[in-house]
C-alpha cells in the first residue's frame, strides 16, 4: 500500500488557512473557501447526482431547512498548504453512468477550478462513490404522512 501522506500539502496555522505570496504581499485562503469551489466544481460534472453519504445528506437536509447548514461543503474534506491543497470527495453518481469516467471528469474538473480560482496546485482528489442514485428515488417533501 502507497504512503498517501507524503503527497498530502504542508499545513500551517492547523491546516485553516493557505498563504500566496508576492513581492507585495500575502494572501491567504481559508479552507473553507477550497471546499466550496471544490464541491461546486464536482456537482458541475455530468453523472454526479449529489455529493456526500447518506448520513450526511440527511443530515444536511435538515440543518439547511433551518438555516444551519451549507450544501456547497457537504461530501467535501479538503488539505490546504501554503502552496498546495488535497481533496477529498464523497459521490452519489447517477445510475447508468461509467464510474470510472464520472470520477476522471470530477477529478479534472476540481483540479481546473481549484487551481484556476485559487493558484494552489491540487496534490490529489480522492473519490469514494458510496451510492448510486436510480431515477424516482426522490421523494417528495409534500408528500402526506402514512400515519395520522
Amino acid at each position: 500500500m502507497a504512503d498517501t501522506t507524503s503527497s498530502r500539502p504542508d499545513t500551517q496555522g492547523g491546516g485553516k488557512t493557505s498563504s500566496l505570496s508576492s513581492g507585495k504581499g500575502q494572501t491567504s485562503i481559508a479552507d473553507g473557501v477550497v471546499t466550496k469551489i471544490a464541491g461546486l466544481a464536482a456537482r458541475e460534472v455530468g453523472g454526479v447526482h449529489d455529493l456526500g453519504g447518506g448520513t450526511a445528506r440527511a443530515v444536511g437536509s435538515v440543518t439547511q431547512r433551518v438555516g444551519l447548514g451549507d450544501q456547497k461543503m457537504q461530501g467535501v474534506s479538503v488539505e490546504v498548504g501554503e502552496r498546495e491543497a488535497a481533496v477529498d470527495l464523497t459521490l452519489v453518481i447517477e445510475y447508468g453512468e461509467s464510474i470510472p469516467q464520472v470520477a476522471e471528469a470530477v477529478r479534472a474538473q476540481v483540479v481546473k477550478r481549484v487551481e484556476g480560482i485559487t493558484g494552489l496546485s491540487v496534490t490529489e482528489v480522492n473519490i469514494t462513490v458510496n451510492d448510486l442514485f436510480f431515477p424516482g428515488d426522490e421523494q417528495d417533501d409534500e408528500a402526506p404522512a402514512r400515519v395520522a
